[in-house]
């Protein structure tokens, strides 16, 4: 597999990519960001890839403790490498596993929070990438309903959920929340100004009550495509976001 290594949150840390297959962009960036987990709190990434929300969160919050679960081999062996690169052994795992059987460790009711940036497209409503990784990566094959449910089985009572994904399935996504998980925040990202909303952050607490908020969210590009100071504080400078 030929690799790149490219920078993220403005050189702060490098990471090993695929040159061909799934490469991360600013989504796992933006995931991590909507975390703020207490010291020592216990943080599961589902659908990892090659460690890019992980690594993100475990450089701005040194004491948590972040596991990722990747059901790709040759993403898992790119995340160790990035792991090691960065110096994050002692407060990131990845582990390869199937999250519909996953490995035993993973017990119900046992982290803190949960992170996920699942595949975006339904399995018969999009065009499959001819590159196996990519496909996979990006292409559901665990029905959303499926993967929400076994990522809430994970969550303690009161831990947070957090989500991104594409604005066009946001009913479905709350239909599959239901009563499970309250105080809900729906944080969108914004292309440009007059631009229709493609992502947005979902976040909200297991087995709580509470409104559904629909916030702000953010602009993500100004003039010519750069990237909004709002933006470039997230994506650069590793600021939080606040949902």
């Amino acid at each position: 597999m030929s690799e790149t290594l490219d920078n993220f949150l403005g050189g702060r840390i490098k990471l090993v990519q695929p040159s061909d297959g799934y490469r991360a962009g600013i989504d796992p960036i933006f995931l991590a960001a909507c975390l703020h987990p207490k010291p020592h709190e216990k943080i599961l990434d589902v659908g990892c890839g090659v460690g890019v929300a992980s690594i993100s969160l475990a450089i701005r919050c040194p004491l948590s403790k972040i596991i990722g679960l990747e059901v790709q081999p040759d993403l898992v062996q790119l995340a160790l490498k990035n792991i090691q690169a960065n110096q994050v052994e002692d407060r990131v795992e990845i582990i390869n596993g199937d999250l519909l059987s996953p490995p035993t460790l993973f017990k119900p009711n046992s982290f803190d929070q949960l992170m996920t940036n699942p595949p975006y497209y339904q399995y018969n409503r999009t065009l499959l990438s001819p590159i196996p990784g990519k496909a996979q990566a990006n292409t559901e094959t665990v029905d959303l309903g499926k993967w929400i449910k076994a990522c809430l089985k994970f969550l303690k009572p009161k831990g947070v959920f957090t989500m991104i994904h594409r604005a066009e399935r946001l009913s479905e996504i709350l239909h599959h929340l239901g009563n499970r998980v309250g105080d809900l925040v729906i944080y969108p990202l914004w292309p440009g100004p007059n631009k229709n909303a493609r992502r947005i952050l979902i976040q909200g607490r297991k087995n709580l009550r509470g409104e559904l908020r629909l916030v702000q969210g953010i602009t993500l590009h100004g003039g010519a495509e750069k990237y909004t100071p709002e933006a470039e504080a997230v994506l650069r400078h590793a600021q939080t976001i606040v949902l």
